[in-house]
């Protein structure tokens, strides 16, 4: 909030006017909620306190500055609501570590993610990605831009992963929650009597752990090398991968279910 030029006060630090008591009392969280979260969509994002950077604040801003969650009518309709987006991101390249500006198209009537690797597009498109199967997770730190922006999906045998980005804070955000929307259909046809509360935890998900550790071959005679491992816990699964950065997995372990003792 104090990097957004609001008005902060600490309740322990700072002097508090019995007038500021008075309209803190009459204005209280259940009143701003029901103003600012109005209508929220229940596939959009709502941050959790350790969450990187840009997803709090652009919550905070679409909250309170754009006012998005009012439930009043927008002209034009939030972009991430359309159920169709386009735009330029910087993306990594498969083989080496340079970015260029590549064209995504996300449609949810069609549940794909097409991305083309020249601008132009009668060439083709280089990939057309199934909604099914398809995760985005920010990696700031990992991908070394603050909005950072990791998808995956499944290959024909192999998880691929794309390492995105946008200068534009709010645009990158907007990219995340219309891959959320179209998730969210897709799981609302896939399952139709399903929940909210069943449905959202599946839109996306974060890993619940990653980093570098040394692995032997199976012969357990080879020596030992660094690999990045990632942890899936919701799809059971622990993947590693030559480098962090790297387009696909080495290889991958099924971390068994909870009928076989696994918790």
């Amino acid at each position: 909030h104090r990097n957004l030029s609001s008005r902060v006060k600490s309740i322990r630090l700072d002097f508090w006017e019995d007038e500021l008591v008075e309209f803190m009392k009459s204005a209280g969280n259940a009143k701003a909620r029901a103003l600012y979260e109005k209508a929220i969509p229940p596939f959009y994002y709502r941050p959790q306190e350790n969450d990187c950077n840009v997803l709090r604040e652009q919550w905070i801003r679409a909250k309170y500055q754009r006012m998005e969650f009012s439930g009043e009518t927008k002209y034009p309709p939030l972009s991430y609501t359309t159920g169709f987006y386009e735009g330029i991101l910087w993306k990594k390249g498969k083989n080496n570590m340079q970015f260029q500006k590549r064209k995504f198209i996300l449609s949810e009537r069609e549940f794909t993610l097409t991305y083309y690797n020249k601008q132009d597009e009668s060439k083709g498109p280089k990939a057309v990605i199934s909604i099914k199967d398809l995760n985005a997770t920010f990696q700031p730190q990992k991908i070394g831009h603050p909005h950072g922006l990791q998808i995956s999906y499944q290959g024909d045998d192999h998880i691929r992963n794309l390492y995105v980005y946008h200068e534009g804070s709010e645009e990158i955000v907007s990219w995340y929650n219309a891959i959320r929307a179209a998730r969210y259909a897709y799981l609302k046809t896939a399952y139709p009597t399903g929940s909210n509360e069943e449905l959202v935890p599946k839109i996306t998900r974060n890993y619940l752990k990653e980093g570098y550790m040394e692995k032997t071959g199976p012969l357990q005679k080879e020596a030992f090398k660094k690999r990045w491992f990632i942890l899936d816990s919701e799809n059971r699964k622990l993947l590693y991968l030559r480098d962090k950065l790297d387009a696909e997995e080495l290889g991958v372990l099924f971390i068994g279910t909870e009928s076989n003792g696994y918790s």
